[in-house]
């Protein structure tokens, strides 16, 4: 008897305990913002998935996230700091306790935005993601952006993420922040501008081009969630594609008659479909996909061009970076809620045959100039179904440029007259595509005068 009634009194000293205790809030581990003309990224990483909730206000403009059970620490106090003058879009960041058991974060805006948030579930070594894309309102002319000289050029911060290190200890003192409003919410997609640097003399013994102005769309693979492979030494695959992609934009533009527009100019990422879309929207006559590859074995070492496959890959080496490339979207954060109408029709499965014709002939070419600075890994082409080379009407090679896995290549890889070696070795085979293959007029973009 005595012992049930301690039980009882037991068991109704635990139901009278206050309960708020019960569940620990959720620490935020990391903190990473990625600004760009194209759109600026705010990432949360932690543990556990952050409840959330965003709205905007106006007069003047600001976006409001609302994190629930989050704790309020050194990481996202730390917020304030990563914002930088040369943000396109956000010109600063409040933190603050706006309630119990909400932290509220308020983004001032330079101009009206359409934001999308969304949460990504752990992937290989990132946990649970909040991630924030704040696109401007009114997107880029692509084709604008290609004609007119942009008046100040793109500011080098852009090309490095601002972040915050390991979760907080102890929580910061309130701060007062707008009350609630009538929430609204809007997704976009942009185009970023394109540097256009004014044409160079041509180089010597240059097979002669065309007049009309040819589009190269060059794209370095990866970029700001996804850094891509990274060596043993630590080089990352993304700023080594960004350092040779830059060389090979401006040997383009060196080159009579030919402009060469930069898919991505910073360290931020874009989904596999968008570049396909930026390339179209650009008009582009050719797509090349700049990459560094790996391999768990640091013995394996050369250089690799791949086109398009509409019947599976050539070899079994080819199906596994495919796979492992166009895993992409998954390490660098896509928003699958949104259905992109431009993006679905330019990925529809068309009969590529004539486009994959002329992407092998391109790959060829830039193959054997490859072969000239390095070892080839295969001596031959070859085919997969990377996402990334899906155009239906742009020829589009993949560039492995070496093997960053591979500690010597590794070390070319970051060597500058290296890169240079690399670069002239891709528009060599670009100029000896065009002088055999002349591209056919676009109406899109007849006779530009740069």
């Amino acid at each position: 008897m005595l012992r049930a009634v301690v039980k009882l009194i037991t068991l109704s000293l635990l139901l009278w305990l206050p309960q708020q205790n019960v569940y620990a809030a959720v620490a935020v581990s990391a903190a990473r913002i990625w600004p760009a003309q194209d759109y600026t990224r705010l990432t949360l990483e932690s543990r556990q998935a952050i409840r959330h909730n965003m709205f905007t206000v106006s007069n003047p403009e600001r976006l409001v996230i609302d994190l629930e059970d989050v704790e309020l620490g050194n990481i996202l106090n730390d917020l304030t700091k990563l914002v930088g003058d040369d943000d396109p879009y956000i010109k600063s960041i409040r933190v603050g306790r706006f309630k119990p058991g909400v932290v509220r974060l308020v983004l001032d805006l330079k101009n009206e935005v359409k934001p999308q948030l969304f949460a990504l579930k752990p992937v290989g070594e990132y946990g649970y993601r909040l991630v924030l894309d704040v696109y401007p309102a009114q997107p880029l002319d692509p084709l604008m952006a290609l004609l007119e000289k942009p008046e100040t050029p793109i500011p080098e911060a852009a090309s490095a993420p601002a972040a915050t290190g390991q979760a907080a200890e102890e929580p910061s003192a309130p701060k007062e922040l707008p009350t609630e409003e009538k929430p609204s919410l809007t997704q976009s997609m942009s185009i970023g501008k394109i540097d256009t640097p004014p044409p160079a003399s041509p180089p010597k013994n240059v097979p002669e081009l065309r007049a009309r102005t040819l589009i190269v769309a060059i794209d370095a693979g990866h970029g700001g969630e996804d850094p891509g492979a990274i060596g043993r030494n630590g080089s990352r695959e993304k700023n080594v594609t960004l350092a040779i992609a830059r060389k090979v934009k401006t040997l383009v533009d060196d080159a009579p008659n030919m402009r060469g527009v930069l898919i991505r100019d910073g360290d931020y990422f874009i989904p596999l479909g968008m570049r396909v879309v930026k390339a179209r929207k650009v008009n582009a006559d050719l797509f090349i996909s700049i990459h560094a590859d790996a391999f768990i074995k640091s013995s394996v070492r050369g250089s690799s061009v791949f086109a398009l496959s509409e019947h599976g890959a050539t070899s079994t080496a080819a199906r596994w970076l495919a796979k492992k490339e166009n895993e992409a979207d998954l390490i660098g954060g896509v928003n699958i809620a949104v259905q992109d109408p431009y993006l679905a029709r330019t990925l529809l499965d068309l009969s590529q045959t004539a486009t994959i014709n002329d992407s092998m002939k391109l790959a060829k070419h830039v193959l054997g100039e490859l072969g000239d600075i390095n070892d080839l890994h295969r001596g031959q082409v070859e085919q997969a179904g990377f996402a990334v080379l899906k155009s239906p009407d742009i020829p589009s090679i993949l560039v492995e440029t070496a093997f960053i896995s591979n500690p010597s290549e590794e070390r070319r890889l970051n060597d500058e007259d290296y890169q240079m070696k690399l670069a002239n070795a891709i528009i060599g085979g670009v100029k000896r595509y065009f002088a055999q293959n002349p591209a056919l007029s676009k109406p899109k973009f007849a006779q530009a005068e740069f």
